[in-house]
């Protein structure tokens, strides 16, 4: 399972990046749904919600999600309100999955 992101590199530093780069894709969508949503009050130019959605997606549901609930953004459109919950929900079965095949097999 080590080869998924650096052979050279133990179980350990691998899941440290990975946990980095949720972390940071979280944070990074976070403020992109508040950019969108100070934009949108200001009638200007928007993030395009496939751009959105697509950060949800590579790893940063929770950050959509909060983003949602936070910034009440996008919270009334279907497509959001059904696969920003999906994304997040199998990002955590994803992390939950790393994290056994780091620590509870090796």
């Amino acid at each position: 399972m080590h080869l998924i992101f650096f052979p050279f590199m133990n179980y350990t530093l691998n899941m440290h990046i990975f946990l980095i780069f949720y972390l940071l894709m979280t944070i990074v969508t976070f403020t992109l749904y508040g950019i969108d949503k100070a934009k949108a009050k200001k009638q200007v130019w928007r993030i395009p919600e496939s751009t959105l959605l697509w950060f949800a997606a590579v790893f940063g549901g929770l950050g959509a999600f909060l983003g949602m609930k936070f910034f009440h953004h996008k919270t009334k459109h279907t497509r959001f309100k059904i696969l920003v919950p999906a994304f997040m929900t199998a990002q955590f079965v994803v992390i939950l999955a790393f994290c056994y095949f780091f620590y509870v097999k090796n």
